[in-house]
């Protein structure tokens, strides 16, 4: 897991240029570009671990609330230190817009 949050890290130093005053992108180039996919897969639907959520096809709702409580720090257990480390390159309409995205994907 520390690997993965290596690779995240390296990532979000490049894509975190890309956030500043730039529009909303739509939700497959944010999920490109926020390095989710790096974690999650191409398809949100084969993370590289077992243990991190498949999120195609999940409530839009439920996947916003857990960004914004990892964002906050709130929500804080075995699987949030990677995506603490790349939360800061997602603004709160950007969440949004990943959410709807994902939410639209098949499962």
């Amino acid at each position: 897991m520390l690997a993965a949050a290596a690779v995240l890290a390296a990532a979000a130093a490049g894509a975190a240029s890309a956030q500043e005053g730039a529009p909303v992108e739509d939700g497959a180039t944010l999920y490109a570009q926020r390095t989710c996919i790096a974690c999650h897969g191409p398809d949100a639907k084969t993370p590289i671990l077992p243990e991190y959520p498949k999120l195609a096809g999940q409530n839009p709702a439920y996947m916003l609330q857990q960004m914004r409580d990892i964002k906050s720090g709130a929500r804080d257990n075995g699987n949030t230190p990677a995506m603490r480390g790349v939360m800061h390159l997602v603004t709160d309409e950007e969440l949004q817009v990943l959410a709807d995205y994902l939410a639209g994907l098949p499962r």
